[in-house]
């Protein structure tokens, strides 16, 4: 076991490109979890498609190296149409009248059904959401069982989630994620061990530490304060119009990149965002080229957070004036990571909202589940920003001792260090 060292931004689809292509984001592109789409003037976090991610993949490197070679891709992040072998991602059906029923999308696609005929459908809800929980670690790592029994690939990628959840919710420390953390060590465990009953080794991989925090910084509202972030007023609430605004903030945990139109607002977005109460950082140019993030999909900045302070997405002044999707789970139409999607509002009269949406789910009527609080004053965890100390870091642990690199490894070594395992 050993300390990995972290990429900027350390949140999950940066680190598992990084890991995979063994580059800096300035090569592959992945900048965060999403990003503002210049030429379509939209925000869009959480995309699927492979094609997203440049450079050679691992799985690619090994394939031409080792005849025979074969890969299966579970739920590690960036799983659509990618060139592995077998690959399984959750991929909601939205019919039209506004449902999301759970489902996963595979590659081949009978793949789909093989796996839900023993496993049953993917829980989605327990995925992410106020009810994500172990149960879909679980079921992951059912899959992976199942597909290396079944398939017998060479290399498995597997991604559990399950530290996410109770790490942001309550913090680190809290008596609650140490018990999470207690369950997932069982999981993989578990896992681990069927692997290497078949003969594979195992590395164990994490892509960030996750923090304290107890401050949330709402940075879109001071730009919006500082006339810089414009908005559409609708009939469904103010929407963010990204494409009129002077800059505003994609804000992932504790980054954000900070989209300016026209370079002669650079210095006042800067400033702006420097006298904010929970920013340790402002990256410009040459401040991206540093850390290894100068690429087009980048932000004119970078805002960094306090150790113990974390970016809000909201970008509304009034709660009255709020998008309606605001109080939903829907990491797809929020131009932001928003945590609070992991709670409840509080109090009676919420649990009795849900129970009435339930119902008119189970009847089929039309809903929102608007269940979600509108702050994140209730957040304890998060990440995002380079540790100071490794022991706060990421880690890597490993079944081949004689492969143990020779000093902590960069999260681009674990490229080469897969590599080395399969040409063991």
């Amino acid at each position: 076991m050993t300390p990995l060292g972290e990429v900027l931004p350390a949140v999950t689809c940066t680190a598992q490109s990084t890991m995979l292509t063994g580059t800096l984001p300035r090569e592959h592109g992945i900048v965060g979890n999403g990003w503002y789409f210049r030429e379509l003037a939209e925000v869009w976090l959480w995309r699927q498609s492979n094609r997203l991610v440049a450079g050679e993949k691992v799985w690619e490197a090994a394939r031409r190296r080792l005849p025979g070679f074969t890969c299966a891709k579970l739920f590690w992040w960036y799983n659509m149409h990618s060139s592995a072998d077998w690959s399984v991602t959750p991929r909601p059906t939205y019919p039209a009248d506004g449902r999301k029923i759970p489902g996963i999308y595979c590659q081949p696609p009978d793949l789909a059904h093989e796996i839900e005929r023993e496993l049953g459908p993917f829980p989605l809800f327990q995925f992410w959401g106020p009810g994500a929980g172990l149960t879909s670690s679980r079921w992951i790592a059912d899959c992976a069982r199942l597909v290396i029994d079944r398939k017998r690939p060479t290399l498995t990628l597997v991604y559990l989630p399950h530290l996410d959840y109770d790490h942001q919710r309550y913090g680190p420390d809290d008596p609650r994620s140490r018990a999470a953390l207690r369950a997932v060590d069982g999981l993989v465990g578990d896992l681990a061990g069927h692997a290497r009953r078949a003969g594979a080794q195992v590395l164990v991989v994490s892509e960030y530490g996750i923090r304290h925090v107890r401050k949330a910084v709402d940075i879109n509202r001071a730009l919006r304060r500082a006339g810089l972030l414009a908005v559409q007023d609708t009939v469904v609430g103010e929407l963010l119009d990204a494409g009129a605004s002077r800059a505003f903030a994609v804000t992932d945990h504790q980054v954000a990149h900070v989209y300016v139109r026209n370079p002669d607002d650079v210095g006042l977005a800067r400033a702006e965002l420097e006298r904010l109460d929970g920013v340790a950082d402002v990256l410009d140019a040459k401040g991206k080229e540093a850390v290894g993030l100068d690429h087009p999909r980048a932000g004119e900045l970078m805002a960094v957070a306090a150790p113990d302070a974390w970016f809000t997405y909201y970008y509304w002044l009034d709660d009255a004036r709020a998008p309606d999707f605001a109080p939903t789970v829907d990491i797809h139409r929020k131009p932001g990571y928003d945590p609070a999607e992991l709670f409840l509002a509080g109090g009676q009269r919420t649990k009795l909202r849900l129970a009435y949406r339930l119902l008119q789910k189970t009847l089929g009527f039309r809903y929102v589940m608007d269940v979600i609080p509108l702050h994140g004053g209730w957040v304890r965890g998060s990440h995002g920003r380079r540790s100071a100390d490794p022991a706060h870091g990421p880690v890597l642990i490993g079944s081949a001792h004689a492969l143990r690199p020779a000093k902590p490894p960069e999260m681009t070594d674990v490229f080469g260090l897969i590599l080395a395992h399969l040409e063991r």
